[in-house]
């Protein structure tokens, strides 16, 4: 029974598919709405045993719950890998779905993990957003401290949100009405952004007490909430990794190997990790090593 392999070059206002056989031979191309009844009815067109895949994107993580039940398999694709294969030659959207689709059939598609689940996938949403608006806030921390340096005044950004401190540092500034005005606008923005932070952090900490799986990786020495939740939603089930090495690898605290020839053989830690896991997992550890009266300060 012959396969077919279906990719999608994926926009929001349409989507390229094409279809190839398993013998190469490209068997359909067409163009459609990016609209779940659109996709289903193209989808539908070709004959089973059919296999879809598109890459990782902001639509993926919805096209890939909505489309799973209309084909026999379903591979979320990471773009990176097929980068310098695709790149090759002629490219357009049509193109494009051709040869993603010739490398799904040739098994060269590195597969992306996607939660099953619409309240894992919302789970994942809010800890990003928690971490982009940590990140925000602390660019614009930095922001209003080198404002402060560049006239030789020296202070914490989290000490500027308080009124009395923030008047005291303003005064020994120059009397430049733009300066201070620009100062004020970046002041409003870092106050507006911690509060944000705060507000999401309260309501994440509300969802990780209801899951207890989080509530058993507080209990370990230097994981808190925050890294908890963060944790349980980004990795998502275990299963998924293949081995203990490859859950390494993908946190970012895993190590490859490099040799040529006769030379030695390196070993270094992967740079192909998921940087946020790594940073929850490094700062428990040094938050761990901190505390007295535990196996791993021992250690």
């Amino acid at each position: 029974m012959t396969v077919h392999y279906i990719a999608l070059d994926v926009h929001c206002g349409f989507s390229e598919m094409a279809v190839v056989s398993g013998s190469g031979k490209l068997v359909r191309r067409d163009q459609c709405d990016t609209r779940i009844p659109a996709l289903r009815e193209a989808i539908a067109q070709v004959r089973r045993p059919r296999r879809l895949t598109f890459e990782e994107g902001p639509l993926a993580d919805w096209l890939s719950r909505e489309l799973r039940g209309s084909v026999d398999e379903l591979v979320v694709c990471e773009p990176r890998r097929n980068h310098w294969i695709a790149r090759d030659g002629d490219k357009d959207d049509p193109i494009d779905a051709r040869k993603l689709a010739d490398l799904y059939r040739g098994g060269y598609l590195k597969a992306v993990h996607q939660a099953q689940s619409l309240g894992r996938s919302l789970l994942k949403q809010q800890v990003s957003l928690y971490h982009d608006r940590v990140r925000e806030r602390v660019r614009q921390g930095n922001q209003l401290v080198a404002l402060f340096r560049r006239h030789g005044v020296f202070v914490k950004a989290t000490e500027l949100l308080d009124d009395e401190t923030w008047r005291l540092h303003m005064n020994r500034l120059p009397k430049s009405p733009p300066l201070h005005h620009g100062l004020e606008l970046v002041r409003q923005i870092y106050a507006h952004l911690s509060r944000q932070e705060d507000s999401l952090r309260d309501g994440l900490i509300g969802l990780a007490q209801n899951q207890e799986p989080i509530r058993r990786f507080v209990a370990l020495p230097g994981v808190g909430w925050i890294r908890s939740v963060t944790f349980y939603a980004y990795i998502d089930t275990p299963d998924r990794f293949p081995s203990k090495a490859a859950l390494w690898r993908y946190s970012g605290i895993g190590l490859e190997r490099r040799h040529s020839g006769r030379g030695p053989v390196r070993t270094r830690l992967s740079r192909q990790g998921n940087r946020r896991l790594k940073n929850v997992l490094l700062g428990a550890a040094k938050a761990a090593i901190k505390q007295n009266e535990n196996p791993f300060a021992d250690k």
